[in-house]
């Protein structure tokens, strides 16, 4: 009995599901249609160059096992390729593919012209039209790992980072999702991390894009019919970066597409790279099955930087900029803006600013002036650690002995007057004050404080000790 080319591509998709994932099937073999059978050549129909590319380099030998299994040893396979836009009465281009003598290579794909019945995939980002090797990758050279500040709080993210970097697509870290707080750089690892490929592959194709441009190109392919268009171009990438993946909340479409461009470059081993302000666990609106693939590969948070590593932003940041500055008010800065890097690095610009237009010298008094019109909510409550730094500085003592057991008159004095002035310019609680300085408890706090308070009565040197203090602290 003579079989049509209906009955053999469905024993054909028998036997591929069995060899496939669920997802891969589902993917690739199901949006394929048989077309015609004759002279054991069976013709399918794929959607596009892409979708012919993608099967030849990864499925030929399924294939060509599977069409002499069903048509015998001169079985032959033929593919038609028409795009979603082409004009219906367009003759297919034609490729004839003999099975038989093929060989399961990655050099195997025949060369295709995209002038032929076919429409050339449109580049969201130039149009019409694109060239692969073309395609710009939208990174931000200033962003390189030489100017990323390692330090306890981002090494993990910047290792990871860096592995992805020398083996893209080919770690454990796929999807590297690094997430943090606002201004703790998680922009600046995703653009290091392409620019760092791009350096040491230049032949792959990176792309960095916004989750936001990432919406709007698809409601644009949405209005234009270009759906198809959009979804093969983002599959194209060897490295996707997709900054702030939190915004495709709600956007139910945009995440589909999303999750069908994801799955692809996962299973073709292409890097993906995402950034969050929160993890995977803590992220609403987002559909669950996207959420299980972000957590396939590694998540990564940023925290807020130490003092040491704010130190050292700071000093990359002058070395970079050919600045010079008192070390002192380096440590100021460094003491006095603690939660945000970007905020940081805005108050030393400031600060130069400030002393050049104003042609002041770059001091304590000027950095302090900044300071509390540059974080006006956070720069009249100073830290503790930087409480314990001036008290330190002022008695000539290493902060280690400050925060020690040691009972000494003059070590156990100046704790007490860490703790005094703590309490009186920062909204900490007695317990926090007491644990920055060497795991004291709430009323050892209290009784610091009713010590300070005599001997500031009683004391004449004493009480001199403060005002220098409060002078140095800036409170009136």
């Amino acid at each position: 009995m003579t079989k049509d080319f209906s009955q053999v591509w469905q024993l054909c998709l028998n036997v591929i599901k069995d060899n496939v994932s669920a997802q891969a099937f589902k993917t690739w073999f199901e949006p394929i249609k048989p077309i015609k059978l004759e002279n054991n050549v069976l013709t399918i129909q794929v959607p596009s160059q892409f979708f012919y590319e993608w099967l030849e380099e990864h499925y030929v030998s399924l294939l060509k096992k599977i069409i002499r299994k069903e048509l015998g040893p001169e079985g032959r396979l033929e593919y038609s390729i028409i795009m979603e836009n082409s004009v219906v009465n367009d003759t297919p281009y034609t490729v004839k593919m003999p099975t038989s003598n093929r060989k399961a290579t990655k050099n195997a794909p025949v060369n295709m012209p995209l002038d032929l019945g076919e429409s050339p995939i449109k580049n969201p980002f130039i149009i019409p039209g694109l060239r692969k090797l073309n395609i710009e990758s939208n990174l931000n050279p200033i962003y390189s790992f030489e100017i990323f500040i390692e330090g306890d709080c981002n090494r993990l993210a910047r290792s990871a980072g860096y592995a992805v970097a020398n083996k893209p697509g080919g770690t454990a870290f796929n999807p590297l999702l690094i997430y943090g707080g606002v201004g703790l750089g998680k922009t600046h690892l995703a653009h290091a991390i392409g620019i760092e490929i791009k350096n040491k592959f230049p032949e792959k194709t990176v792309l960095y894009v916004s989750s936001e441009k990432f919406t709007h190109q698809f409601i644009d392919a949405v209005k234009n019919s270009s759906v198809n268009d959009f979804a093969h171009f983002y599959q194209m990438m060897d490295v996707l970066i997709i900054d702030d993946v939190q915004f495709l909340s709600g956007k139910e479409k945009t995440q589909d597409i999303f999750f069908h461009i994801f799955n692809h470059l996962h299973q073709s081993n292409k890097q993906i790279v995402l950034t969050s302000d929160k993890p995977p666990v803590e992220m609403q609106g987002m559909e669950q099955r996207l959420l299980s693939r972000f957590k396939w590969g590694l998540s990564a948070d940023l925290q807020v930087p130490g003092l040491e590593t704010r130190i050292a932003i700071l000093q990359k940041k002058m070395y970079a900029d050919g600045i010079e500055m008192p070390h002192d008010v380096l440590e100021y800065l460094a003491y006095s803006i603690t939660t945000n890097v970007r905020e940081l690095e805005g108050a030393l610009i400031s600060l130069i600013a400030q002393s050049s237009l104003n042609k002041k010298a770059v001091n304590l008094e000027l950095a302090k002036q900044m300071i509390d019109k540059f974080v006006k909510n956070t720069a009249r409550e100073v830290s503790i650690d930087y409480i314990q730094k001036v008290v330190c500085d002022y008695f000539d003592l290493p902060i280690e002995l400050l925060k020690s057991k040691t009972r000494k008159r003059e070590i156990v004095q100046a704790r007490q007057i860490a703790m005094f002035f703590a309490k009186k310019m920062t909204k900490s609680s007695l317990a926090s004050i007491g644990a920055h300085c060497g795991g004291k408890d709430h009323a050892t706090v209290l009784h610091a404080c009713r010590t300070v308070n005599n001997l500031q009565e009683t004391d004449k040197h004493f009480r001199k000790y403060l005002d220098d203090l409060e002078k140095k602290l800036s409170i009136a």
